[in-house]
């Protein structure tokens, strides 16, 4: 078999293709989406190399292979094709998710302030995962405006902004940091 180039030439002029064929400009707004979102991907792969739990490792794996499928959705024109199998978030993805959640923010002490981010390397990290997530949800809303995207979709990047925030504070915590909370008597 032979080996596929890297390069295509097929964007040398701005477009790129989507999934159905149907070609649009780089700054198509379904490109911000999903561009967006293989971002989120690259820092959590990043975020992995401080992560020291087992645990904590597996789930943002299989969070990654999700933000693949979410891509994927995001990716595919469907008026000209069905969404295929692989490019479905499902509630399941979901309630995996919030239950993760559940099971790391039962284990913390309760907030009695905003969090400022920072503290260990991994929490930081964390932090800035956080925030790409929710330029990634705000994205795929506002391509929701003009081209169907699953609630699903919407609703699985709500929460793994809500998993990440948890998840730096655990990563603090277990390092035995002290969380950073807002002074807000800051005038």
């Amino acid at each position: 078999m032979k080996k596929s180039r890297v390069y295509t030439k097929t964007g040398d002029k701005g477009t790129t293709a989507l999934i159905g064929g149907t070609r649009v400009s780089k700054t198509h707004i379904r490109l911000e989406s999903y561009g967006t979102v293989d971002e989120l991907n690259a820092q959590l792969g990043l975020l992995m190399t401080y992560l020291n739990s087992e645990d904590d490792y597996a789930f943002v794996l299989r969070v990654q292979n999700k933000l693949f499928t979410i891509g994927s959705h995001l990716a595919t024109d469907q008026e000209k094709v069905t969404l295929r199998e692989e490019s479905i978030i499902t509630t399941d993805d979901i309630e995996h998710m919030e239950q993760e959640i559940d099971k790391i923010d039962d284990s913390l002490p309760a907030l009695q302030a905003f969090v400022i981010p920072g503290g260990t390397r991994g929490a930081a990290v964390c932090h800035v995962c956080r925030t790409v997530c929710r330029r990634a949800e705000r994205r795929a809303l506002a391509l929701s405006e003009a081209y169907p995207v699953s609630l699903e979709v919407l609703t699985y990047l709500n929460r793994l902004s809500d998993y990440l925030f948890v998840l730096s504070r655990k990563l603090n915590i277990d390092d035995k940091r002290e969380e950073i909370f807002w002074n807000n008597c800051c005038k």
